[in-house]
Order: C-alpha cells, then structure tokens, then sequence
C-alpha cells in the first residue's frame, strides 16, 4: 500500500501531488511499485480531496483507491482492510519517496518473507548529538555505528502486520508502523537501501529529488514559450468571469463559454508552448455542446495535455487591457484564482493590466483584452 493521504503543512500543499520531473511525486512512487513484477496489487490512500481530483486518473486494473484516516495509522488500517485476502507479503510505502526503486522493494519484500518483517534503510552519517529537555543543550553523543535511518517500503508478512494493528488498534501517534511490529515481540530486519531514497518534506528535498530523477531517468529539459490572445465584447446582463473568479460589475463578457478572457489566453499560451494549438480547436464556438461552458472546463482540458506531454508550467504572465472596470482592486483575489486554475504556486503567477487611454473599443470600455505568456519545461 502506498500512504499519500497528508496535508503537506510543512509545504504549504500536499507534497505527494507537487510537480516532480513533469509528474505529481505520487506517480513517481506509484510507478516504481507497478514496474515490479512481484506486486500483484497496490491500494493507493488519499485524501478525500485528492480522491475527487486523481482518483480515476491513477486508478486501474492493479490499483485501487481508498480514503486516508486522521493520522498516519488510521490511513495504514484502512489501507490494509482494502487488501486482498491472496496477498501474504505486504509493503507499506511512504507516497512521498518518489526516488524507491524496484531493486529496493524487491529486496526488502525478500527479507520480509523470509524474516517476517523489514525496514528499508540507510546507515546514519552524521554525529549524533543527544539534547536534554529545553530542546538546546547537548547531553549525549551516541555512537552513531548503532543507528540507521528507516525509510520506506517497510515489509511484513500479512499476519505480522495485522497482529500489530490489531493489538494497539487505539495508538494514534506511531510514526511508522515497525514501531508496532517491535512492541508485539517482532525482530525488524534491515535491508541495506539508498541514500536517494529521499522523502520530500521541504522545498530543498524537492529540488534535489528533481536532479536526481533528471540523472537518472535520462530526462532533458527544454524550455518553451508561448502566447495567447483574446477578445471579447463588454454587454449588459452578463456576468463578468475573469480568471476564473466573478467581478462584480454592470456588464460582462460576451462569448459562446462564460466569456473569460484571461483563461482563454492563458489557455491558449500554454497551448502554444506545447505547440498543440488553440482553444477553439477542442471547444469550437459552433457547437452548441460547449454554449456556457465555464472556463475552467477549458483549463483542466489543457492540463491534461501538459501532463500527457510530461511536461511543467513554469511561469504564467498575464495582462488585462481594459478601461472598465478597474482591474487594480482585484489583483491579489485574481492572481490567487488564475493559479489555483491552474494548479500552480501563485509565486509562479503574475497578473498585471492596462488601461486603453480612452483608444479603439477597449478605450471605449467596450471590450476587455487580455494577453498571456506561458513558459513551460518540457522533459524530452
């Protein structure tokens, strides 16, 4: 089973689903169990939000989804209540270690079948330094030769593993469930892994797992650009949509969709670096099929493409050309929306606008321009 079921509040979001080499990190770790032979199964716990968003993406014939509990352990039960009865040899692996790979599980799946239990890990490096109460003085220097540093997959043999989760069935606070296989009298084994078995829990933890995957997977980045345009006229009686987020005023924007221009261009500028063309090729304005289709709809079909392509939005620019109404006030709730849209850090997002200097329709306050620039990594 893989846990990926947390809130990453150390980084803001939930780290297994940030963006890894053109892949959320999950993937990563989901692919690494599905090319190795040996399991027959994976039960995948998320969120119930990140169920919603990725649960029929990831699903297949040899992965089932299931919800995640208030902690760690609660996530553990209910993915092993979900596992089939044929399987004897379980692994429980972190969905934050994209960087596991098949010669680890492997290994440790060998010495779970052969010892009853087994932690993946790596001898400690570094000197440890024992600290008293106040969390700041040294009181002891242990020999560091004695302590490894437990990763995952963490291995049991199915009836060892149920033992422990039965019989402390009430503990909320184990970090891992080894800890529990201990405390039943089992003798954990270790099993010799590595060292870029790392688990993303900060942002320096994500870049050194970017380069590692870059080295190697052989992946290449190349970096594209792209722009997009659009145009819509300003009526009474609509509502006015832009990037993604309602703006209050007398009048809104003509269109066949809800008439967003800041998503359609971003849309089309992301399309235009994936050199997939525009918009109006998957949602044609004559098609009655897509008449007031919400914008959004447009973003997560073009998402799709980014993520097809194995590639990364790297950075969005955005700028409203409009006379009316005044873009200044919204910038912050329009910036927050556009990355939200589409599923980026807003420090990746920049939103700006212009006025027309009383010019052309625009200046009229007849019309809204926007234009985008998208610039994206592409692994090749």
């Amino acid at each position: 089973m893989i846990v990926a079921g947390g809130s990453g509040s150390r980084m803001g979001r939930p780290k297994q689903f940030l963006p890894l080499a053109g892949r959320p990190v999950v993937d990563w770790s989901l692919k690494a169990f599905l090319d190795t032979p040996e399991i027959s199964e994976v039960v995948l716990v998320l969120g119930a939000e990140d169920m919603l968003e990725h649960a029929t993406r990831l699903a297949s014939e040899r992965v089932s989804i299931v919800q995640s509990g208030q902690t760690r352990m609660g996530s553990v039960r209910n993915g092993f209540a979900a596992l089939p009865e044929s399987a004897q040899i379980v692994a429980v692996h972190d969905g934050a270690r994209p960087l596991v790979t098949p010669e680890i599980i492997r290994k440790t799946l060998a010495e779970a079948a052969r010892r009853g239990a087994a932690v993946a890990a790596v001898p400690v490096k570094d000197t440890l330094k024992e600290a008293d109460a106040s969390g700041r003085k040294v009181c002891g220097t242990p020999p560091r030769e004695r302590y490894w540093q437990a990763q995952t997959p963490q291995c049991y043999r199915r009836e060892v593993l149920a033992q422990a989760l039965d019989r402390f069935a009430s503990d909320k606070d184990a970090t891992d469930e080894s800890q529990l296989v201990e405390r039943c009298g089992h003798r954990v084994h270790l099993v010799s892994a590595s060292y870029s078995n790392l688990k993303i829990t900060t942002p320096e933890d994500l870049t050194m797992a970017e380069a590692l995957l870059e080295a190697r997977e052989g992946l290449r980045r190349e970096i594209r650009v792209g722009q997009g345009y659009d145009i819509h006229r300003l009526v009474a009686g609509r509502p006015l949509w832009l990037a993604g987020t309602r703006i209050k005023h007398s009048k809104g924007l003509l269109g066949h969709s809800d008439g967003d221009a800041v998503l359609h261009a971003a849309a089309d500028a992301v399309l235009g670096a994936l050199a997939e063309g525009e918009i109006g090729i998957a949602f044609p304005p004559t098609d009655p099929a897509f008449k007031g289709i919400a914008s959004r709809r447009i973003v997560d079909h073009v998402l799709k493409k980014v993520h097809a392509r194995n590639a990364e939005i790297q950075n969005l620019d955005v700028t409203i050309v409009a006379e009316e109404p005044k873009i200044k006030p919204h910038y912050a709730e329009l910036k927050g929306s556009l990355a939200e849209v589409f599923r980026l850090d807003p420090a990746r997002v920049n939103l700006k606008a212009k006025s027309g200097e009383g010019l052309d329709a625009v200046g009229r306050g007849e019309a809204i321009v926007c234009h985008a620039t998208a610039t994206l990594a592409l692994r090749v």
